[in-house]
């Protein structure tokens, strides 16, 4: 903990992405999809351009980290984000929290699978707990997969599970480092808004942009500045500095988080069923991540 920024990096990641879920639904309540998608990471493009501009930083990547960008943003923005916020039309936000807790699950195996990590009796048990904690939260939900309604939306999930997956991993194994984090992102928010937009004109039967409200407009500018401006950021820098394993964690504190605001914003009230689900998930949390080096910053090699 004696990194700052790696702590600010992983509080920032652990609570904006908590609240992503619920962005996207505000989102998708009026705007399709694919535009909430596209335009959220143009936007983002955008600003990460104008940082860029100010701080007189933009510059050619080179083929070679380009095509790792168009990769990384394949794999996160279009594939992962755009699935979701494709799911999540037909999908409830905390479902969506539900299917996309297992995604520390499927790092975890992966990473065993590329050795990058070792096989860990502890790591699986903590897993293992804090998926039974997001579980218990949603258990008088869970019928809801057999719901006709939501099952391409569950199937998207799945896809965008396996994309962040694939991501994440893919980070890790080549260990790309970067002098500019802001300089990648910007390749990849603008590589994924064109894409993602492309989508959004031909897979659109109807744009209705005299529609889109207020409310769903601004929850799509929260999700670029903060969502992918500062989350994607602080992300990357996250994973130069700890296991994939532990940065994908973070996923089971977003579902706590998506469930506050649940009970903050739609006057939900929090049960013992809560409280007993996110013992569990601390737990599980404390468990695979419990290490007194965990923190302790690396050296990292420049390129």
């Amino acid at each position: 903990m004696k990194n700052y920024k790696l702590t600010l990096a992983i509080f920032t990641v652990a609570i904006v992405w908590g609240t992503t879920f619920l962005g996207i639904r505000v989102a998708v309540e009026t705007i399709p999809s694919w535009f909430v998608a596209g335009i959220r990471q143009l936007l983002a493009g955008i600003i990460v351009l104008v940082i860029l501009l100010y701080q007189k930083k933009l510059e050619w990547i080179g083929w070679k980290n380009f095509g790792y960008q168009v990769i990384f943003s394949t794999l996160m923005l279009i594939v992962a984000n755009g699935m979701t916020t494709v799911a999540e039309e037909e999908v409830t936000s905390s479902l969506t929290s539900l299917i996309s807790a297992c995604s520390p699950i499927v790092v975890f195996l992966g990473s065993v699978a590329f050795g990058l990590q070792k096989f860990s009796i502890r790591a699986l048990i903590g897993v293992a707990l804090s998926f039974c904690g997001i579980l218990f939260i949603f258990w008088d939900g869970i019928s809801d997969m057999a719901n006709p309604a939501y099952r391409m939306g569950i199937f998207y999930l799945i896809i965008a599970i396996g994309g962040w997956a694939s991501g994440t991993i893919f980070t890790k194994k080549l260990n790309i480092q970067s002098k500019n984090i802001t300089l990648n992102l910007f390749y990849q928010f603008i590589f994924a808004g064109i894409v993602q937009l492309c989508f959004a004109f031909s897979l659109t039967d109807d744009y209705q942009f005299d529609q889109w409200s207020t409310k769903s407009i601004s929850a799509m500018i929260y999700l670029a500045v903060f969502g992918s401006v500062a989350a994607f950021f602080a992300f990357h820098y996250a994973l130069t500095r700890v296991s994939a394993v532990q940065v994908s964690i973070l996923a089971y504190v977003n579902t706590i988080i998506s469930i506050f605001l649940s009970w903050l914003l739609l006057d939900e009230q929090i049960s013992a069923k809560f409280i007993i689900a996110a013992f569990f998930i601390i737990l599980g949390v404390f468990v695979i991540n419990y290490n007194r080096e965990m923190f302790k910053k690396k050296k990292i090699e420049k390129i």
